[in-house]
């Protein structure tokens, strides 16, 4: 299995002309952060957790001629923006989108992207396949699927388990039983948004923390604020084995 991040940053702290600090006007790619996603690519299978405002550019980037399906970990705009840029692909495979998601997440699609729904549609508009997940493994394309139950702040979302590589954005508290979905797991990717507490999002020491209790062979931080500092510099205060990830870093995961 091969992961892809596709982006590693939040809606904070993309680099945009209007942000001035000099993380966002760095010359190092690595500084360089689109929202959030991984593109999990098992055999012909194409797979994407979370289709952000970037979701367009992030695949023609990365030449993703197919995707069989997206996995959604909340419905947070910065999470889902680019739904719609999936009619792409329902042109090129002849058929609509499998998308997995929570309830409440469908009926925020369904809000946001009403179109889509409608019962006489305009032409051309994408289709779209819904699949509903609950906290039980459920399967992809013959790929199992493990959900994580997290809280993003008091907000219920998912992260995923995917064999021995597991993928949790947007975290702020996960409990014990849902951790010991995560033991045994070899890549282990955790959000840690900045230095500083937050309200709905891990901090980098907490995310550490997380990893050094569930003990993977590698540990990544994703879903990084501009306000956490150069990449550079950040992965040099970061214990053995725990990586700052960063847009187009790629994963064997054996």
């Amino acid at each position: 299995m091969r992961v892809v991040f596709l982006g590693t940053g939040t809606s904070q702290g993309i680099p945009v002309v209007a942000c001035s600090c000099k993380v966002c006007q760095s010359n190092d790619p690595k500084d360089k952060r689109l929202r959030s996603s991984v593109l999990i690519q098992y055999g012909d299978i194409n797979i994407v957790i979370d289709a952000g405002p970037d979701f367009r550019y992030q695949m023609l980037r990365e030449k993703v001629t197919h995707l069989e399906a997206i996995l959604f970990t909340h419905e947070h705009k910065d999470h889902t923006g680019g739904l719609d840029d999936i009619r792409s692909y329902n042109y090129l495979a002849q058929k609509p989108m499998d998308v997995y998601a929570e309830e409440r997440v469908q009926h925020a699609l369904k809000q946001e992207y009403a179109y889509i729904f409608e019962e006489n549609k305009y032409p051309g508009v994408p289709e779209v396949l819904l699949h509903t997940i609950t906290e039980e493994p459920f399967i992809v394309h013959g790929i199992q699927i493990i959900p994580v139950r997290l809280l993003h702040h008091r907000l219920p979302i998912l992260g995923f388990r995917i064999g021995n590589f597991a993928y949790l954005t947007d975290i702020k508290y996960i409990n014990e039983q849902e951790k010991d979905k995560l033991y045994g797991c070899k890549y282990l990717v955790v959000s840690g948004l900045r230095k500083e507490n937050h309200i709905s999002h891990f901090s980098i020491d907490e995310a550490i923390a997380l990893i050094n209790e569930i003990k993977p062979t590698y540990g990544f931080i994703t879903h990084i604020s501009h306000q956490l500092g150069f990449h550079r510099e950040v992965e040099k205060e970061l214990p053995k084995g725990i990586f700052l990830a960063y847009d187009r870093l790629t994963l064997d995961c054996d």
